[in-house]
């Protein structure tokens, strides 16, 4: 029994040492503007901007193979931003303010063919096949991905109402 104990041990203290060791000195050093440029992005990892995530996005806005208004649902400011982050020019002319939305799903014309939420970045439809389906409000980016992918056109993009919880103090704005 103490020589089962006493073999364990050693050979977690030898690899622990040979895993401290390989961890100091293969690291493998990360970009810190990347980082930076990744807590920026909304994090939703809505697809919307032609990349699986945010991570791949900063990645290519750090490298300069995506432009900074690659973000849809960021908007105007998030590419201003970016672009005084980065050091470069932003065109907003192709960027279009939107409106945050939210899909929502006409219960009268869902038939159940579950193609929605299987479209769905971040699993904010609920439902089950030949069942009606309903979207989760909070978990929902507005990417509109459902809209697309449904056959009978029963999801539709709704404006975010206006509540004490997502009401917001509006700039006040520069008198020239």
């Amino acid at each position: 029994m103490l020589a089962a104990v006493a073999s364990l041990s050693v050979l977690g203290l030898t690899l622990g040492t040979v895993l401290g060791y390989a961890a100091r000195y293969l690291k493998v050093e990360g970009n810190p503007l990347e980082a930076e440029i990744e807590e920026m992005l909304p994090g939703s990892q809505c697809g919307q901007c032609g990349y699986p995530g945010c991570s791949p996005a900063a990645t290519a806005l750090v490298a300069g193979e995506a432009p900074v208004t690659l973000c849809p649902p960021g908007g105007q400011s998030l590419a201003l931003e970016l672009a005084d982050k980065l050091g470069v020019t932003a065109d907003l002319s192709a960027l279009e303010e939107k409106q945050p939305m939210i899909a929502y799903v006409r219960e009268d014309l869902c038939i159940g063919c579950t193609r929605c939420f299987k479209r769905c970045p971040t699993d904010a439809i609920i439902g089950s096949s030949k069942q009606i389906h309903a979207v989760i409000g909070d978990a929902c980016t507005g990417c509109e991905k459902c809209v697309d992918a449904c056959p009978t056109e029963c999801v539709e993009m709704h404006p975010i109402p206006q509540t004490l919880q997502n009401w917001y103090w509006p700039k006040p704005s520069v008198a020239a």
